[in-house]
């Protein structure tokens, strides 16, 4: 049997890295022989996660379009043309049969590059509006897997197909119980409650939101799973004193944290919705207005729209989500629509659909 060789490039944000390692988890499945390698930014968060999951990595010196600080662009046409060469020659010197670009600026000349040395390339898209890097390649790209339906708008239409996203492992493992989840993070079985993430870093703007509300949360006898984010642990750790939140910097066991949870606040980034999904569980959006083409507001009005979740803008009055709060824990009905909606959208084998078609491929 010959031995394949893939390259997955995508980074930045936890939502680019984890589908790669996913289909990565999933591609080693299918061929255990198979060298892996994949390609990040140096000195972004990849270039940490990846090596900790047991994977080779290379580091491309790009970064993206910097819309807050124009002067810190003044390097990027270097950056470009460098992170160019540099493809070629982890290419030249690796001489893979497949690459899958997930996102992120880092995907971008490696998927050029690949196209140009005649290799098959592939797109992992996790949103309802695609980035910028994903758009300009899609045209070479022998396939692309999307997570929502209608994405003939930015794509060729006969080169997609509709996968969902690929999630963690450990998340599938849902064989939990409401007890064990309970004890895990110490709060009483029996009150309503609230789970807080934002993101895989965290978020300044929602740990500000949540630390206002939490007089409202106390006097109506909800309880508070908090993963606050590492940055910002040292600002609100204090708060463990009060008996009805559990504060956490990161929860490294989310389905404990899923199956705890009556309702989850959180960022509308593709995986925290792909999880949502999986789990069934009634939420509040927080989109982010801080990501490249908004794509975390159109992620959350695409649920709004089918009933699955219900939208906060950082610009609206805490009244308002105190008032979503209430109405979502207070009514059953309202809980049993939400979670029907969202395991309408929800796929658990988003990793495997894609390995089969890049099996397909490469033995064409």
């Amino acid at each position: 049997m010959k031995k394949y060789k893939f390259i997955l490039s995508g980074g930045g944000t936890g939502g680019h890295i984890y589908p790669a390692i996913s289909i990565a988890e999933k591609i080693l499945e299918k061929f255990p022989e198979c060298d892996l390698l994949f390609i990040g930014a140096i000195g972004k968060m990849e270039m940490g996660i990846i090596p900790k999951h047991g994977y080779k990595i290379k580091g491309l010196w790009i970064s993206g379009f910097d819309r807050k600080n124009y002067f810190k662009n003044i390097l990027l046409p270097l950056k470009i043309i460098v992170s160019f060469f540099q493809s070629i020659i982890i290419h030249l010197r690796f001489r893979p049969d497949l690459v899958i670009g997930t996102g992120g600026f880092v995907s971008g000349p490696t998927l050029l590059v690949s196209n140009l040395l005649k290799t098959y390339i592939l797109i992992q898209e996790q949103n309802s509006l695609p980035g910028l890097t994903n758009k300009i390649i899609s045209k070479k790209a022998k396939k692309i897997f999307v997570a929502y339906e209608n994405m003939e708008r930015f794509f060729p239409k006969q080169k997609i197909i509709l996968t969902g996203n690929p999630v963690r492992k450990s998340l599938l493992n849902l064989k939990v119980n409401n007890k064990e989840s309970f004890n895990y993070f110490k709060l009483q079985q029996t009150k309503k409650t609230i789970g807080v993430v934002g993101g895989s870093l965290g978020s300044k703007k929602i740990n500000l939101i949540i630390k206002l509300i939490l007089p409202f949360i106390e006097k109506n006898n909800f309880q508070l799973i908090w993963q606050c984010g590492k940055l910002y642990y040292k600002d609100i750790k204090h708060l463990r004193k009060k008996g009805f939140l559990k504060v956490i910097p990161f929860i490294s066991k989310m389905n404990l944290f899923y199956q705890a949870s009556d309702i989850v606040i959180s960022r509308s980034g593709a995986i925290s919705i792909s999880e949502l999904s999986i789990f069934g569980k009634p939420c509040i959006l927080i989109p982010s207005p801080n990501v490249s083409e908004n794509h975390q507001f159109h992620n959350a009005s695409y649920l709004k729209k089918v009933g699955a979740a219900e939208i906060f803008l950082e610009s609206d009055p805490l009244t308002k989500i105190e008032m979503l709060i209430k109405k979502i824990l207070n009514s059953k009905d309202i809980q049993l629509k939400m979670r029907k909606s969202l395991l309408k959208i929800s796929k658990t084998n988003a990793s495997e659909l894609i390995v089969n078609e890049i099996s397909k491929i490469i033995k064409c």
